[in-house]
């Protein structure tokens, strides 16, 4: 997408100097930005100098039916202090109502400008049976999971790519987990995190001829919130969780992903990269940003040394 100055390699972020933020002035929509990918994905555009709406069910104002702490309100706050400006706006993403109300307000704030959209709506944890095949899975709660995954991403995009579009500049980005054909263990899981895929190559077919960019991407073994607390453990002394399962010490920080983002986000030729399948492992070192604490995880990497043996290549990118 079009964006002033470089996108030099550092250590943190995308650059330091003059083009710290790269984009400042632009416009984001993080849908599903309260916690764990669409957080870090949604402060680290604020990093790098964007105005970002962040959107989810789980507000000041009530929790949504995950019952979990974190807000988008929490994450607003993180944005600006990262050096952007956040702007939480309560929103079910499964409502066309709530999402075109949504659309038209940044549409007014914003003079009409919309520059990055990241669809990463998910809370399908609690919907997953990893333990059934399709046939022996409870139909509604999979149907429901697909709803919650598929259905918000479409609902998302069909109200904001008009503004994208009208600008004739822009990125979409589909949040994911694994960018290979591999199946994912779950039936109706495999299928929301494929789907989103798809909507990504069908999406960036449809937007190239207006200059739009959409890819999908997906982080390493993310170390959520969630995940951060199913291993007893929190960012200050995650290590330890690795005495639980040797593979968490190659896993990586929502920042990751986020940077990942920004760096795309603020590369001049993010066109070449539409209706791909891309992931933190290729990107960074496309890019060379780090995570959080200045490491590069590669779990395509760790996967191939510790878990091919075992469980088979992770598969090429789609």
């Amino acid at each position: 997408m079009t964006t002033e100055g470089n996108t030099d390699r550092v250590s943190g972020g995308i650059t330091e100097g003059a083009d710290a933020q790269p984009l400042a002035g632009q416009v984001a929509l993080v849908a599903g930005g309260t916690r764990g990918g669409g957080r870090g994905i949604a402060v680290e555009l604020g990093a790098a100098g964007a105005t970002v709406y962040v959107t989810g069910r789980s507000s000041a104002a009530g929790r949504s039916d995950l019952n979990r702490a974190e807000t988008i309100e929490e994450t607003a706050a993180k944005i600006t202090a990262a050096g952007g400006s956040g702007i939480p706006v309560r929103t079910d993403h499964s409502r066309p109502d709530e999402v075109r109300a949504l659309v038209d307000r940044i549409a007014t704030e914003q003079n009409g400008r919309l520059d990055i959209l990241v669809n990463s709506v998910w809370g399908g944890d609690p919907l997953t049976d990893w333990e059934h095949p399709l046939w022996e899975q409870d139909l509604d709660t999979g149907l429901r999971l697909l709803r919650q995954a598929v259905e918000t991403h479409v609902i998302t995009s069909r109200f904001a790519l008009p503004l994208l579009v009208a600008r004739g500049t822009g990125l979409v980005v589909e949040v994911t987990d694994g960018n290979t054909a591999r199946y994912r263990g779950s039936f109706f899981y495999d299928l929301a995190k494929s789907a989103v895929i798809r909507l990504a190559v069908a999406q960036a077919a449809e937007l190239k001829p207006h200059g739009v960019a959409a890819v999908a991407i997906t982080p390493g073994f993310l170390r959520s919130e969630a995940m951060l607390e199913g291993f007893g453990v929190t960012e200050a002394n995650w290590r330890d969780g690795a005495a639980k399962d040797p593979h968490f010490a190659s896993s990586e920080t929502p920042a990751y992903l986020g940077r990942a983002v920004a760096a795309l986000a603020a590369d001049p030729d993010v066109m070449a990269k539409t209706g791909q399948a891309l992931a933190t492992w290729g990107l960074y070192e496309e890019y060379g940003f780090t995570d959080a604490d200045g490491t590069q995880p590669d779990w395509r990497a760790h996967w191939a040394d510790a878990l091919e043996e075992p469980y088979g290549p992770l598969g090429d990118p789609l």
